[in-house]
């Protein structure tokens, strides 16, 4: 029963990197930096009314991460509840390896697959960009985050 609660808890610090790292894409590359919108290969932002449909898309975007962030929190309640909370270091690894899997799989999807964005598509499409996120923040927070969330040997013994 122990290890399927520690499971539990693990699991929510993932979906919560999950969400956040989500948030993270979305309000510094799409807002703050404006490198991309949800669908900007697709439909560049040139007029009001493709900027109008961008937005929307990543609207859409937005709100979906904020639901896999609550079912994150969510999740960690009920390990809370039932005592099984990890320690702050773990419990940072598991989100920041949440966040390296959103990275790997939204890369690879959206901008390898689908061609909707790419991570610098504004002004122009920088293809290095691309390879860059997926080796450093697609597959190197997820091995950091890996590394990071487990217990230290001895633990428990």
């Amino acid at each position: 029963m122990r290890n399927l609660l520690g499971e539990r808890t693990s699991r929510a610090g993932v979906v919560i990197g999950i969400g956040m790292g989500g948030f993270v894409d979305g309000i510094v590359l799409h807002q703050v930096l404006h490198w991309h919108n949800m669908g900007s290969a697709v439909l560049p932002p040139a007029t009001m009314e493709a900027m109008q449909r961008n937005m929307v898309w990543d609207g859409l975007f937005h709100a979906g991460t904020w639901l896999i962030t609550f079912v994150g929190v969510w999740m960690l309640y009920g390990a809370a509840a039932a005592r099984t909370l990890p320690t702050r270091r773990v419990f940072a690894g598991q989100m920041l390896m949440g966040w390296g899997l959103f990275n790997l799989v939204e890369g690879i999807i959206d901008h390898h697959l689908l061609n909707l964005h790419h991570v610098r598509d504004l002004p122009s499409h920088i293809p290095a960009y691309d390879w860059a996120f997926l080796a450093v923040a697609g597959v190197g927070f997820t091995v950091a985050g890996r590394l990071l969330s487990r217990k230290p040997r001895g633990w428990g013994t």
